[in-house]
Order: C-alpha cells, then sequence, then structure tokens
C-alpha cells in the first residue's frame, strides 16, 4: 500500500524519485543493496511536500557525500534522501559570514571563503563530505572542527517544519552533535574572518599536502574507520590497529590501507559482511591488546 503512495507522490513532483533503487555507487564504499525509494529533492517544496505526507510512516535516511557510510548489501525498507541542487548552493553576506546549503561540498566551500578572501575555512579542504554530514558528526581535521566556524543552523523536521539553531545552543562533542535523528539540515551560517587570498590558498596546499602523505586516495573507503580515544590523551587509533593486529588481515576484498591502517578498503567487490567481519576484528584485537574499546566514525547502516 505504501509503495502504491510513493508511486503516486513520484508523480506529483518534478525532482528524481526511484522505487527500488540500487545504493551501491552512492557511496565511497561502493557497498550496498536495493532501497526501497531514492528521492533528490530539487526544492525545499519538494522536501516538505514528502515529509509531510511521509515523514511519520517511512524510514528515512539522509544520505550526503556518502563518504562515510557503509550500506549493508541487503534490501533497505526505506527512502533515501540526497538533497539536490537548490541544497548546494552558498551566499555571502557581510562582516565574513557565509551561509552554504547542506548539500555544498566541505571542499566547495572552502574554495569560496578562499575566492573572497575569507579565512577559518582551510580546514574543510581535506574533508571529503557535505555541510549536513559535518554537521551531524562534528566533523574535522588539523585542530579545527565545525562547531568552530558555525554561527547557526537551519533545519526541517518530519513534519516539514523548519526552525533555525544558534551554535550556541548547540552542544557538540568529537565526532558527534546533539541533534535530533529526525532532523534534516538544510543549511548552515559561518563566521569566517579576513584574510589575504594568497595566504588562505597557501594554507590550504600545505594542507593538502600534509593530508596526502598521512591518508590513501582515489580508493573505495569509507574514511577514518574508528574515532580516536577521547580518554586516552595523545594516543591515536591508528597507533592501537597497528599494535594490536596484522595489519595484512582482510576478510574477501575488504582490507586494512597500508598507508592508513584506521582506513579500511574495499579492493575489488567487498561485501558488506567482510567490511564487518574486518571492523569487528580489529575492534576485539584492540580491546584485547589496549583494553580501549573503539567506537565506529563511519555510519553502518544495517
Amino acid at each position: 500500500m505504501e509503495t502504491n503512495k510513493l508511486e503516486s507522490f513520484s508523480k506529483e513532483i518534478n525532482s528524481k524519485f526511484e522505487l527500488n533503487y540500487n545504493i551501491k555507487n552512492l557511496n565511497w564504499f561502493n557497498i550496498g543493496g536495493n532501497v526501497k525509494a531514492f528521492f533528490k529533492p530539487d526544492s525545499l517544496s519538494d522536501l516538505s511536500f514528502f515529509l509531510k505526507k511521509f515523514g511519520n510512516t517511512e524510514k528515512i535516511f539522509i544520505l550526503g557525500a556518502g563518504s562515510n557510510i557503509l550500506f549493508n548489501d541487503k534490501y533497505f525498507d526505506g527512502v533515501v534522501i540526497k538533497l539536490g541542487k537548490n541544497f548546494n548552493k552558498i551566499s555571502l553576506l557581510k562582516n565574513n559570514m557565509i551561509v552554504a546549503g547542506s548539500a555544498v561540498l566541505d571542499s566547495k566551500l572552502s574554495n569560496f571563503a578562499m575566492e573572497n578572501s575569507i579565512g577559518g575555512f582551510e580546514f574543510l579542504s581535506c574533508i571529503p563530505g557535505t555541510i549536513g554530514g559535518g554537521l551531524k558528526i562534528n566533523s574535522g581535521c588539523f585542530g579545527k572542527e565545525f562547531k568552530d566556524i558555525l554561527l547557526s543552523v537551519q533545519v526541517i523536521d518530519k513534519n516539514g517544519m523548519i526552525q533555525t539553531i544558534p551554535a550556541s545552543k548547540i552542544k557538540f562533542g568529537y565526532r558527534k552533535s546533539p541533534f535530533d535523528k529526525n532532523l534534516i539540515f538544510l543549511s548552515a551560517s559561518f563566521q569566517g574572518e579576513k584574510k589575504s587570498k594568497d595566504e588562505v590558498e597557501k594554507l590550504i596546499k600545505e594542507l593538502k599536502e600534509e593530508k596526502s602523505k598521512r591518508q590513501p586516495s582515489r580508493i573505495k573507503t569509507g574514511g577514518s574507520t574508528f574515532k580516536n580515544p577521547i580518554n586516552e590523551s595523545n594516543i591515536r587509533v591508528w597507533e592501537l590497529i597497528k599494535k594490536s593486529i596484522p595489519i595484512s588481515k582482510s576478510f574477501g576484498d575488504a582490507k586494512i590501507s597500508e598507508k592508513h591502517c584506521n582506513f579500511f578498503v574495499n579492493t575489488k567487490n567487498a561485501k558488506f559482511e567482510d567490511m564487518i567481519k574486518l571492523i569487528k576484528y580489529v575492534r576485539e584485537g584492540v580491546e584485547k591488546k589496549t583494553g580501549i574499546k573503539l567506537e565506529t566514525e563511519i555510519e553502518i547502516i544495517e
């Protein structure tokens, strides 16, 4: 019955809406099966219309760049929403403030700030995700996080109601935020600082070079698999992994990157179960060796 309603809905909007859609190519691991429906709303009105109809009856998952998501390769009985073109805009306000839609890539916002001689966004050039994803887990690198530049965030709930939340009311943690899971990020306002374009460009180049030395690129991975343990000062998760298990260990085509052992790689056609086995193996190995329980940074969609 719900499928019939979804099919009828698809004819009432101009945005892309497809039933029984394969999600494999929409995430960096290239792992995943079919989902009940895939929705790419190009406008706020289409998104709001969908939420008012199905927000409380359908299971919903919001997909950004897919850079830190591990999908099950079995059927996902829900609607995957990937925000479209009207959520991919950036605007410059006075006093070095920038508003970005939640579908904007972090690197795109960093470049926009550079072109407008605004600093503070350089670290975003090294985060392979979207603004929405960054808000969801308070992404960061090189000593800076989303919370450090955020002014406010605009969200919509599953009833289609919109609200703006100031950053002062949000208690971020390390790679986590307190947002209700029923909220969908629409856009965010950020505060930068006046800087010369050359200075910003130089720092972005330095950060990118440092990242390329440390981390693998152009591979099928979900980025950092585990969070750094926050109660263990100066211990990095890759160090724990390296001293706890043989990094040559693999399950099927799921392997540990030789360049950075907190990056797990789909070398060819890894299955969801292969990657789960590898995650479990590493987590158990680290706990057995060090007593430290690792928490995943990638989001696992069962």
